[in-house]
């Protein structure tokens, strides 16, 4: 047993509390017990592998094709999410809260672009680790000229999908990969 269950046990006596009443009506006798003084304990996530890759069929380097794309080549950039296990979290996942992450691309040089991506799920009864992945998109679609980008991600959890709607819970930020975006036609 830990020290804060025995702390617990030690204050709380078996005998029957006695609940004064109105004057001249009996005394009632009461007591209740919970599981834990957090019974629905502390709501936490954590971000984990940061990730971008390129979609494309004809890498530039196969041993690191993944962050190296042409110009005209889909990529995608995504995240792993994961939450504790207590029931207040098992509670907001089967509510359907919004995971949303901004995925930031800062180019580095004059010519390098800024931009940002999103991605969004509704959590599931359940279900605990979530991927959270941006829609495939081009460079030339988002007018990123080639050069080197830096890209980090922030997280933003809530409010809940449902009339029971809470408010934002929790934020969070994970950082760095590296994308090297060169001129088509340079394979």
């Amino acid at each position: 047993m830990s020290n804060a269950m025995q702390a617990m046990v030690a204050r709380t006596s078996r005998s029957p509390q006695r609940v004064i009443g109105t004057p001249g009506q009996h005394d009632e006798v009461a007591l209740t017990e919970t599981r834990s003084q957090t019974i629905v304990g502390p709501v936490t996530f954590r971000l984990y592998d940061l990730d971008v890759k390129g979609l494309g069929n004809n890498p530039a380097d196969p041993a690191n094709s993944q962050y190296i794309v042409a110009e005209n080549e889909y990529f995608v950039a995504s995240v792993e999410v994961e939450f504790n296990r207590t029931p207040l979290t098992e509670l907001l996942m089967c509510l359907g809260t919004r995971i949303k992450v901004d995925f930031g691309l800062e180019g580095f040089g004059i010519r390098a672009a800024e931009l940002n991506l999103d991605a969004t799920k509704l959590t599931q009864a359940n279900v605990y680790t979530y991927h959270l992945e941006t829609t495939p998109t081009r460079p030339a679609d988002q007018n990123m000229p080639s050069g080197l980008y830096e890209i980090g991600a922030v997280a933003t959890v809530g409010p809940v999908e449902n009339p029971c709607t809470t408010k934002i819970w929790g934020h969070g930020y994970i950082e760095e990969v590296l994308l090297q975006v060169y001129p088509a036609g340079q394979e």
